[in-house]
């Protein structure tokens, strides 16, 4: 049979309608299972919470994660993804002043936008990372390897202060991450229920200012 000119959108068109449906039914999935298996574990999450909280029937998981494991590996893998993609900024010819400061606000940004996924992160690594040890000997040490020999460059070049480059990494997720990871310590000192608009400004101000004043940039 032939296919007409006419049939071939209508198939396109329905092709990238079930896509975009799958991309945000996944999404949905993701993130609802994000808040799940931060706040129970991995052992005390079901996927018929995530189902419930991802507003869709417990079926669907199945159909796009085939296990409770299946799903948690890709948010895991998701929350990697996301923390990596902000290091982007870290180029040689970029401004140092410039990059580190794009990068402690992208930092931020996702501890203050999305808490449960730092502590899902956090909650792996606390149990010897059993899933993404690999990861975080591959790619993960690849990736701050190469920002550090960045980082030395700039500092061979007089560009910035000498520091310990590997070290600034460590530095700035533990300044960043811990709004995220101990979010109810620091909300109960400041004696607000949840970060208003201000604390998180106040956070990045003197997150940024000690970031650069270390590297000799403020």
């Amino acid at each position: 049979m032939s296919t007409t000119a006419s049939s071939l959108p209508r198939s396109h068109a329905a092709d990238g309608r079930k896509g975009l449906i799958r991309q945000a039914n996944e999404a949905a999935i993701l993130r609802a299972a994000e808040q799940v298996f931060a706040h129970a574990g991995f052992e005390g999450a079901t996927m018929a919470e995530i189902a419930d909280k991802a507003g869709l029937p417990k079926a669907n998981l199945h159909y796009y994660f085939g296990s409770k494991k299946d799903l948690y590996e890709a948010v895991l893998d998701t929350v990697l993804h996301d923390w990596l993609a902000p290091t982007e900024v870290i180029r040689a010819e970029a401004d140092p002043r410039d990059a580190l400061t794009q990068y402690v606000k992208a930092k931020l940004a996702l501890s203050f936008e999305r808490p449960d996924a730092s502590k899902v992160f956090a909650n792996e690594l606390l149990h010897g990372a059993p899933v993404v040890g690999e990861s975080l000997r591959g790619e993960l040490r690849r990736l701050v390897l190469d920002k550090a020999a960045v980082v030395d460059g700039w500092i061979a070049a007089g560009r910035m202060a000498p520091v310990d480059s590997t070290h600034l990494f460590f530095t700035i997720w533990a300044a960043t991450q811990t709004y995220a990871d101990f979010d109810v310590q620091v909300r109960a000192v400041l004696g607000h229920r949840s970060f208003t608009a201000a604390d998180q400004a106040r956070a990045e101000a003197h997150v940024l200012g000690m970031v650069l004043r270390g590297c000799g940039l403020a």
